[in-house]
This record gives C-alpha cells, structure tokens and sequence, in this order.
C-alpha cells in the first residue's frame, strides 16, 4: 500500500489574448477498487471561468470550464491525495475463461466497447499476422503474457518519435515510441485475438527508493489494462503490472477518450506549454 500526492500544472502562455475558450480537465484520480482518492482539488487561473464537474461516459472525473473573459494565459492545477492498495493477485487457471467463453455473444456483447479497434489502437495487417503466430495454442491469459513478452523485444521506449495522434501501426513502423504509443500497440495486439483491452491514463513514481515526504518529479503515464475473466493490468513500458506507485485517473478505448486538458478557443495565435508533475510518497 502507498499513499501518493500529485501535484499536476498544465499552462499555456498565448502569443496573443484569446477572447474565449471552453474546456475539459482529466487530471483527478478515480476511486475504484485498486485505490481511494482521499482528496482532490482543480484549479483554474484566470479565476474567472466558470466551473463545473461531471463523470464522463467511461467513468472518468471531467472538470469542464469555460473562459469568457479575454486572457492571455491559462493554467490548471490538480493537486490530489490517493491511497493505492493493488493486490499483485497471480490468476489461478480455474479464474481464466477460455476462447470459447471469451468469444461467446454474453462476453462480446459486454465488453463491446472494448473489443473494436479504434484509429489509434489498430496495429495493421502485420502485428496481427506475427501476434496469431506467437500465441497459437495458448489460453487468453498465457496468450496475454506472450504479447507482452514479445512487445517488449520488439518495442523501444524512445522519446520524441511519436506524437498524442500517432497510431499504433505507425508506432509499430518505428519500434519506437512512448508510453502512450506502447499502450496502443498492446491494446491493438490484444484486440486482434479478440481479448477486451482498454487503455488507462494516470501517474507513475518514478523514484521507489526516494525518502518517503520527498517530492519529486513524476510524469503522466499510461498503460493497459485486459480481461480474461477479470481486468488485469499491464505497464508496457515498465514490463509489469501497475503497482502501488501507479494513480489511475481515466480509462477509454485510446488517448482520445482520456486526454488531460482539451479544449477550443478563440484567438491566441499559438501559445507556449507548460506542465509540471510532482509526486510525494506519503505512506
């Protein structure tokens, strides 16, 4: 068990003022059955707009905001505490369904929003082809391992390749790319054997050696979560499950359902970002 506070700044600096602007936050952690958000605030500068909060179609905590008064800045900052208990439970072979369960009308009918891929999950004709071939004969969790596992001698986590647009087959073009790209590709691979994925957006501590009480730089983070007769997880980029030091804050289909701060606006004529991540182990 952990006890984490996250200190979360986005903020841009606009070339020129911008009249008015809407938008929507995805910076607060979500409560579930891994970890309890203790307490969470979102602030907005300039202190004029106008605030309200609402629970989005994937469950996820939007803080919406709309600007009407001419600013010529805008930051927003999520300062939240969360208590992380996550089991690291292994699945017993009776806990995991098999292909025939797993591809029944009950299972796909459920977990319909989990099973198409979207723009940025779909891997292209290759992946699908080497991934069939790698977990032929397996059950869907040993299958799951096997993607995994082979994701991460082809997959190099390199920055600065890949955009927040880039797909999973373009990643895959590369062999390289971020913790979101790696995400989609596992999503993608999953998807493709007909295994409910779905991707997750949240923090990670990167320092498990640092002092408890010790703030230090974190990042935003994503990783993926599957279900073989309960969701697991997996951080591609880490080659592990999500631990104690993981924060949950959304789950969609890909980045597009889960991005931090969007909006539209109008004027600016283009701005600088800035964001900051800080992360205190409590407990």
């Amino acid at each position: 068990m952990s006890r984490l506070r996250i200190v979360h700044s986005t903020g841009y600096s606009y070339n020129k003022r911008v009249t008015l602007s809407y938008n929507e936050a995805r910076m607060t952690p979500v409560t579930d059955s891994q970890q309890v958000v203790l307490e969470s605030l979102v602030k907005v500068s300039p202190s004029q707009a106008a605030v309200n909060t609402y629970r989005d179609y994937w469950g996820s905590r939007v803080t919406a905001f709309d600007m009407q008064a001419p600013h010529e800045h805008l930051e927003v900052t999520a300062t939240s505490t969360v208590e992380v208990h996550r089991s690291g439970r292994v699945a017993s072979d009776d806990e995991v369904l098999g292909w025939s369960e797993l591809r029944s009308e009950k299972v796909t009918d459920a977990f319909s929003d989990w099973l198409p891929q979207t723009r940025l999950s779909s891997t292209g004709g290759e992946v699908e082809e080497l991934v069939r071939d790698a977990v032929a004969d397996l059950d869907p969790h040993r299958a799951a391992a096997t993607v995994f596992e082979w994701m991460r001698g082809e997959m190099e986590y390199v920055k600065g390749i890949t955009g927040v647009h880039t797909s999973a087959e373009e990643a895959w073009l590369e062999r390289k790319g971020v913790c979101q790209d790696l995400a989609h590709v596992g999503i993608g691979a999953l998807r493709c054997l007909g295994i409910p994925a779905r991707y997750v957006s949240g923090y990670i501590h990167p320092k498990a050696d640092a002092v408890m009480g010790e703030a230090v730089s974190g990042q935003s983070h994503a990783w993926l979560e599957w279900w073989d007769g309960e969701w697991r997880s997996w951080d591609p980029t880490n080659h592990k499950p999500a631990g104690d030091l993981h924060v949950s804050v959304a789950r969609g289909r890909d980045y597009r359902d889960v991005p931090p701060l969007k909006g539209i606006l109008s004027g600016g004529g283009g701005s600088q970002l800035k964001v900051t991540v800080e992360i205190t182990q409590l407990v």
